[in-house]
């Protein structure tokens, strides 16, 4: 398996939740080693939904630990902001802690991007939400990208995004709910956009493969790329664990799941079992699987693997 792969984004792994207040060295260390056991050389460390003053302790917090830790530093590319300004509709905001959800401001974003000293690469965000536009313009312009996800935006609100310098969707197919209008629904709309890169969790849960098959030549070449959305449990097997304020359950079969709900809670996919999925289920070759987890996302978001 080729030692470079690159995810884009990773709340946790190896036992480590990267979403804790008390992260440290040791943990990110952990982290680090459990990464590299599973052939992956890069990742954009992911922040969930939370306070803005929270995310920029957080941000500060493993900026410190790469300062002071080289292999930490060579792995972490980048970060990942994935909330808090997304959807707050049911059904739609996942399992992102709904209360801590807000509206988009350029004064928090400035914050934000100044706590993640120049390295924020990615921002999920819905569309809809108003102050999102400014928000998309400011990044793009900063040279951070901007992916749709968590989110009920209408054609309108796409186009919006896509002309202030979105480029990407994230989890495609995911953090919807489970009915919606079988033709017209942001999934549909989404898949529709040639311009947007669709990010694709392969892990045979989030989506079945035969669906993901179908979302896969939805997409011209080149606008797929694929992601664990993993969390503590990737690398680390069967327990429970932390994702931010909630305890989760892992069994046997990797599936994250909130206590007593059918609702995923992120996955336990690694980026190696990713590429070996993709090779079964869209019967790519190594070589193309390879590249779709590794250097073709990495440039996108401006990073050197």
């Amino acid at each position: 398996m080729h030692p470079n792969l690159f995810d884009f984004q990773v709340n946790g792994f190896g036992g480590v939740d990267f979403q804790r207040d008390d992260l440290d060295e040791d943990d990110m260390s952990r982290a680090v080693a459990a990464l590299d056991r599973h052939r992956t050389a890069g990742i954009l460390f992911t922040l969930i939904t939370d306070r803005i003053d929270d995310l920029c302790r957080k941000f500060e917090r493993i900026e410190s630990i790469r300062r002071h830790d080289e292999r930490v530093a060579a792995v972490v590319k980048g970060y990942h902001l994935e909330g808090p300004w997304i959807s707050s509709e049911t059904g739609y905001y996942g399992a992102h802690p709904v209360e801590k959800v807000c509206l988009p401001s350029l004064a928090d974003y400035r914050r934000l991007r100044d706590a993640a000293g120049g390295r924020l690469r990615l921002i999920t965000l819905a569309p809809e939400v108003d102050g999102s536009l400014p928000v998309i313009e400011e990044a793009t312009n900063d040279g951070i990208r901007v992916s749709i996800g968590h989110s009920n935006a209408t054609e309108q609100a796409i186009d919006d995004a896509i002309q202030a310098g979105a480029t990407l969707a994230t989890h495609v197919g995911n953090a919807a709910p489970l009915q919606m209008h079988r033709h017209d629904n942001v999934i549909q709309r989404l898949l529709s956009r040639d311009e947007l890169i669709a990010c694709l969790i392969p892990d045979g849960l989030h989506l079945p493969p035969f669906v993901l098959k179908n979302y896969y030549r939805a997409k011209p070449k080149g606008k797929v790329f694929f992601t664990t959305d993993c969390m503590a449990a990737a690398g680390a097997g069967p327990g429970r664990y932390t994702v931010g304020p909630h305890v989760v359950d892992v069994a046997d079969d990797g599936i994250v799941h909130l206590p007593g709900e059918k609702r995923f809670a992120g996955s336990s996919l690694t980026m190696d079992r990713a590429v070996e999925n993709i090779v079964n289920w869209l019967d790519l070759d190594l070589e193309s699987a390879i590249r779709t987890c590794s250097n073709l996302p990495a440039q996108h978001f401006g990073i050197n693997l």
